[in-house]
């Protein structure tokens, strides 16, 4: 046995059996970043971009993905979110838009996957949004930095 849980005896995938687990409430949050140029960066702030609003729509594609996430990956249970906020903000110190994702559910398993498909999403809308003018950007540093509830209880990164 491997020790994963989506991999059973033999060595099949399998979908993590929840039926018996107590609903309980459960939180996640993921963080992640583009990095840009400078100009990138100023064009994001002045909504100099002829697509929109950079950061609200990535926003919105953010909070859709985690909606999405069993559709995307697989193996991962659909889920009743009861919450999903997504935050971008611009730190032209870091040269970056910084993402942040909580997602929330009362349910048998937990959110980490909403959490981080909503973080990369909406990284990936910046990028789509921005690459006309700067092909140079980087996705970075998408992580899990907190989840609660659930037998395993609370991590948090350090």
């Amino acid at each position: 046995m491997s020790g994963l849980t989506h991999i059973d005896a033999r060595g099949d995938a399998v979908m993590v059996d929840v039926t018996d687990k107590g609903a309980t409430a459960r939180a996640a949050t993921a963080r992640g970043r583009v990095s840009m140029a400078a100009e990138t960066l100023r064009l994001v702030g002045a909504r100099g971009f002829k697509k929109g609003d950079v950061l609200g729509i990535a926003q919105l594609a953010g909070i859709m993905g985690a909606k999405r996430t069993p559709d995307l990956i697989p193996l991962c249970h659909p889920l009743a979110l009861r919450s999903v906020k997504v935050t971008l903000e611009a730190d032209a110190e870091a040269g970056a838009i910084l993402i942040e994702a909580t997602c929330k559910v009362t349910g048998p398993t937990g959110v980490e996957m909403e959490a981080l498909t909503a973080v990369a999403v909406a990284a990936l809308t910046v990028y789509d949004m921005c690459k006309a003018v700067d092909r140079g950007m980087t996705i970075e540093d998408v992580r899990l930095v907190r989840k609660s509830g659930g037998r395993s209880g609370t991590f948090e990164a350090g």
